[in-house]
């Protein structure tokens, strides 16, 4: 069975509304909570995923370091 595609007004809407479910949740929890909650879903993603992830975030807190430097 072949999937079907939504249509593009469709997908605009869950992508706009659908982001505000996890900040709203993020609100509600504790500190200890969503570093929890964080955790479980870094273990689920594959090896790779992870290596990549770990590997942006590295990036981006040189070029934060970098960016502060310069100010």
């Amino acid at each position: 069975m072949a999937k079907r595609k939504l249509p593009a007004d469709i997908l605009e809407y869950f992508k706009k509304e659908g982001s505000r479910g996890g900040k709203k949740a993020a609100a509600s929890l504790t500190p200890k909570q969503r570093s929890a909650r964080a955790q479980k879903a870094a273990l689920a993603l594959s090896p790779k995923e992870r290596s990549e992830r770990a590997r942006k975030a590295v990036a981006a807190r040189e070029a934060k370091r970098k960016r502060q430097a310069k100010s």
